[in-house]
């Protein structure tokens, strides 16, 4: 039997996502949840859906969550770290409000936060923050006794992370012909945001041009881009770029996008091209989509031979990077000394988002953070 590792004070972790639709009759409420608030009419989220109806209406983000969960029990079980895994999400079932107050109900009093999102931004962090921050209002006009949330930090530099996105980026080199295999192109890509959501990421002292969000992803193509040199022996090209890139024409967002950068990497004479999607934890839709067919559409049309290399997803050394980062939330929060594990320039990150953070247009209550409400 494995030794019991102590994950004290806390007694549950949760994991939080984003969600997804499971049928055709799940986009558009979907879409729904997911704009709430801007007023976009139903037959213009019809017309966005179509992205997940030429899936079937199927997101695979659920089924990729359900794996993940599956590997977060079964490596936990397996190295003595007694700590029951519940799933909620932002915008579909299981909503997290439903999961927090089955684990209030469960009597859970200290859980821990695992958002499948690895960077910091507003949208990968805050708005987490700020929807358990409505969890918790709603538990609370039920008249439940409310449990402590912390947040897991920023993973992006965890070798549990970063092992598996070397090892796809390999893979899908030796993938590619022989005689352009040498010469190719890395393209690490991750969802555009807007040019002022990056520039305020992370805390106030990193805010400024691309902020936390920018230098956290380029430390990450970096790391990979060097590993996968030692291991091949070849030492190439790489560029951050970007994708998924939504909302107003007249709003500057992170450029370039995918398929441009690969306009002008064939036109530059480049023979191939690895797309590498370090700023997704799984294959969701923004990856089948926007890499697996809209951009391959276009490198097809280039005659531009390219690879796409794997989300680290449900692998069985990123649950193991989730259990480290347990283990060592709980003994810093036991008072212990603890030296966090990361690789990179820009070392761990904060245990506790601070005030100022990856801040929204307009101000809302976040929970797991020195701005919490909710002590």
């Amino acid at each position: 039997m494995p030794d019991v590792l102590d994950a004290s004070p806390y007694d549950a972790l949760l994991l939080l996502s984003f969600g997804g639709p499971e049928g055709p009759d799940d986009v558009v409420p979907f879409l729904e949840n997911v704009t709430r608030g801007r007023g976009i009419p139903k037959e213009r989220l019809k017309e966005v859906g179509q992205h997940y109806f030429l899936f079937g209406g199927i997101s695979p983000i659920n089924d990729q969550n359900r794996a993940l969960l599956d590997a977060l029990r079964e490596d936990f079980a397996g190295h003595g770290l007694r700590l029951p895994v519940y799933w909620g999400n932002r915008n579909w079932a299981p909503y997290l409000t439903d999961t927090l107050r089955e684990m209030v109900r469960d009597g859970h009093r200290r859980i821990l936060v695992l958002a499948t999102s690895a960077y910091a931004s507003y949208s990968g962090c805050r708005q987490y923050r700020e929807n358990l921050a409505e969890a918790l209002a709603a538990l609370e006009a039920e008249g439940l006794e409310l449990p402590k949330i912390d947040k897991l930090r920023h993973y992006f530099n965890h070798p549990g992370f970063l092992e598996p996105m070397i090892d796809g980026v390999v893979r899908s080199l030796a993938g590619l012909p022989e005689d352009v295999r040498d010469g190719a192109h890395i393209a690490f890509t991750t969802h555009s945001i807007p040019t002022s959501a990056a520039d305020t990421s992370g805390p106030v002292e990193a805010h400024g041009d691309g902020g936390a969000y920018v230098a956290q992803h380029l430390d990450v193509a970096r790391l990979v881009a060097d590993a996968v040199t030692e291991r091949t022996g070849v030492d190439r090209p790489w560029q951050l770029v970007y994708q998924s890139r939504s909302g107003a024409p007249h709003i500057p967002w992170l450029e370039p996008d995918i398929c441009d950068h690969l306009e002008e990497r064939h036109a530059a004479g480049v023979p191939a091209v690895v797309m590498a999607p370090i700023g997704f934890v799984s294959d969701h839709m923004e990856v089948l989509y926007d890499l697996d067919t809209e951009a391959t559409a276009k490198a097809e049309e280039l005659g531009l031979p390219v690879r796409r290399s794997a989300t680290v997803g449900a692998d069985p050394r990123f649950a193991a990077a989730v259990r480290e980062l347990i283990v060592e939330r709980a003994a810093a929060e036991r008072g212990q000394v603890v030296t966090p594990c990361a690789l990179g320039a820009l070392g761990a990150s904060h245990d506790l988002c601070p005030v100022g953070c990856c801040p929204a247009r307009a101000t809302r209550p976040a929970a797991a953070g020195a701005d919490s409400p909710y002590a």
